[in-house]
This record gives structure tokens, sequence and C-alpha cells, in this order.
């Protein structure tokens, strides 16, 4: 990364990419579905522009190719497989669709999310509760829940849970570390927000006809069989490296490659063998995904200026609690891994220092990475994909301003409460 591209300005286009998300689907909404892909790219060739005209041609257009196909493509992949497999997977029947059984599946949901990770936790659950609900008029604080505990929250108490804890694993913080220091912040985001949505849906409930209470049953069994296979996959290619290849030019870590593969075999053998009646309960389509992808590599092509000038941030003789809101604010609008990855190495980078008791720094550091991803639709992948499928189940959901909005009110006293308690 060079000066350059670390000046403020170099910025402008991943900012750019933010504000056309947030603002244009509100204000132009039949603009934006039509030419949103014209809307995105074009802040893409904007920042490729801007180092062009700073003499760096060739090292752009070799970086947005390194980029596209060692870190978008393998992200996009995998992430596309997960929502296959999700879509692939009904669970019918059981406790959901009242105050309880709700209850019930978000507090299930949140302790799955550490073993299998957010993602795969959230695209398993987020079609039971829907369609559990679906008799519902109002079900909005349901999803809004759903985002902050099943794919965010819930993820904080083991490396398999979210990407930034893995990437503290795999620099030497021990396995059980997130467990033992995140258990009790957990609790301050978990139990409110658990309190609070039972009694805002019981209030709806009351107004609203109760569901014919079906035994449980889950249809699927192939796609749950893969779904795990990628839960084991995903940590195993963080501590095997069987070496870099080279495709078209782009060095991409062999480990990499071949999840990618496994990723796209899933979703072949997904879409072949999946049942139609299970996608047409779970009202799959690939259509939902769209946006995602094309502002996600917006987002991956743009945010190198961003991460510099992070690096760049001098935050060494800052107490806890700065670190805890300023990884916290970082990773509410870019990708929480890299983010937690930056300020580890400010931190110093020594694991077997920076988790030793009472690791305070660290703690905080890992909170705010974590803790901090429902801010914003961007915080983590999961948001988005629960959006959209909400979305095509007829929720209303809030754009971008509002939902964060409304998740700045709920949360921030949480999190002011985190960093007394603990920072």
């Amino acid at each position: 990364m060079t000066a350059a591209l670390a000046a403020p300005w170099q910025a402008a286009p991943f900012l750019g990419v933010l504000l056309s998300f947030a603002i244009l689907p509100g204000l132009a909404p039949r603009m934006w579905h039509r030419r949103m892909a014209v809307i995105v790219l074009s802040w893409v060739v904007f920042g490729f522009l801007l180092q062009a005209t700073a003499g760096q041609a060739g090292a752009a257009l070799r970086g947005l190719w390194q980029v596209s196909l060692g870190e978008f493509l393998p992200f996009i992949v995998l992430l596309l497989a997960l929502y296959a497999l999700g879509g692939g997977i009904l669970i019918a029947g059981g406790p959901w669709g009242r105050p309880g059984g709700n209850l019930l599946l978000l507090a299930v949901g949140t302790l799955l999310a550490a073993v299998m990770g957010t993602i795969g936790a959230a695209l398993l659950l987020i079609h039971p509760l829907l369609a559990a609900n679906g008799h519902r008029f109002e079900k909005r604080h349901l999803v809004l829940a759903f985002i902050i505990l099943v794919g965010n929250a819930g993820g904080a108490l083991s490396p398999l849970g979210d990407p930034p804890l893995l990437v503290g694993f795999l620099r030497g913080v021990p396995f059980l570390w997130p467990l033992a220091h995140l258990f009790w912040p957990l609790m301050v985001i978990a139990l409110p927000v658990l309190a609070l949505t039972y009694f805002v849906d019981r209030h709806y409930a009351r107004r609203e006809s109760h569901p014919v209470r079906r035994a449980l049953r889950v249809r699927g069994a192939m796609n749950i069989g893969m779904l795990l296979l990628l839960m084991v996959a995903i940590p195993v290619e963080g501590v095997w490296h069987p070496g870099m290849v080279s495709l078209l030019g782009a060095h991409v870590p062999g480990e990499q490659v071949a999840v990618t593969l496994l990723a796209a075999a899933c979703i072949a053998i997904s879409e072949a063998f999946t049942p139609r009646a299970i996608r047409s309960h779970n009202r799959f389509a690939w259509g939902a995904m769209r946006e995602i992808v094309i502002l996600f590599f917006a987002i991956f092509a743009t945010i190198a200026p961003v991460y510099a000038l992070l690096r760049q941030a001098d935050l060494s003789t800052a107490h806890p609690a700065w670190w805890f809101w300023a990884a916290g604010v970082a990773s509410a609008v870019l990708d929480a891994a890299p983010t937690y990855l930056i300020f580890f190495k400010a931190a110093g980078g020594d694991a077997a220092r920076l988790s030793a008791a009472p690791s305070t720094l660290l703690t905080a550091l890992a909170a705010g990475s974590v803790f901090f991803g429902p801010v914003t639709y961007l915080g983590n992948a999961p948001n988005l994909m629960i959006r959209e499928i909400a979305a095509r189940r007829g929720v209303r959901m809030p754009g971008f301003f509002p939902y964060a909005g409304a998740m700045v009110v709920l949360l921030t006293p949480l999190y002011v409460l985190m960093a007394i308690l603990f920072f």
C-alpha cells in the first residue's frame, strides 16, 4: 500500500458506494433497481481512475484483479453456497410462531451461531422463523432481533462463530479465549434484546390469530450434511496451507482455492438434487442475491484505502474503551475480519501477551469487532442476506438509515453499559 493510496481522498469511491446503497433505494427506488449495477460499479471505475491519474494505473489494474480472484470470489462463492444450502433445508412445525417459541428459536440460534458460524446459523433458521410467523402482520421486530443475535452477537463465543475471532485464533489466541472473555459481554447484549423482543412480540400477538400447532419436522438431510461439511472446512482453511496457486496472474492461497471449489460443488449438488417443494416453501430465489453480489464486489474493490487510513491511526496509548469504540465503529461499516486484524497488529500483534489475564485490551478489540456488526446492514454478511430473505416474504424491512438509526438507539445504551462494566 503506497502513501498515495492512503490519502483521505482515495476513500471517496468507498464512501460513494455506501452512500449510494444508503440513499438511492429510498430516494429513487425505480432507478436504483434498474441501474443499481451501473451506479455501484461506476464507483469502482472512479476508484481505478483516481489511482491511474496518480500514475498507478498498472498497479491499480493488478490490484483489482487480485482482489477479484483472491478475495471477492472465495468470499462470494462461500456466501452463495451457504445461501443455497440454507434455502434447501425445511424446518417446519415446532413451537415457533408464538412469543415463547420465537424466544426459544432466537436463544437457540444465538448459541448455534457460536458452533456453526453466524452465516450458517442465520441461513438455517431464518426460514423457519419467517414461515412460522407468516400469519403475523407485524414481525419486523423478530427479524431485527434475529440479525442482532443470530447474525452477529451469537458468534462471539468461539473462533468458529465469527471471522474476526477466527483471525485471532489463527494468530495464536487460545481457542477457548472468546468463551472465557466474551460470554458476559454477550449477555449484556443478548438478555436485554431477548427480553425486549419477547414483550414486544407478546404485545403484537395479542391482536393477531394464533398458529395451528404442528409437529416439528426437518427435511433436506443432504443440504444439512453439506452445510456441516462447509462449517468444518472453514476453520481447517485457517490451519492448512498447501501453498499459493497462480490463477491468470492472481495469487490465491491453495486452501482458499480448495474451499471455493468445495463450495461451488455444494451449490451444484444442492441445485440438482434439492426437491423443488423445499425451495418453494422457503421462497428461495437467486435473484435476491444479485444486489448483495454487486455491492460486496464494489466494497472489496474500493475498501483498500480505508484500511490504509486505519493503519495510520495511532491508538497505542488509548484506553481500552477507546479500542472498543474505535474497532466497533469501524466494524459497523467495514469487513470486521480485516478491521480486527488491523487493530490487532496496532496493539502489538503478540497473541500471548494480549490474551494473558486480564486481557482487557484484546477483549475490547474483539467485543467491538463482533458486537457492532448489527449497527448497519454492512456490518456483517448475514445482515443483508437476512434482509433480502425477509423482504421476499413480505416483511417491510427498514431502509439503510432507518435501520441504522433504530439499531443505534437500541444498542448504544448496551454498548455504553458494556464499556463501563468491562473496559
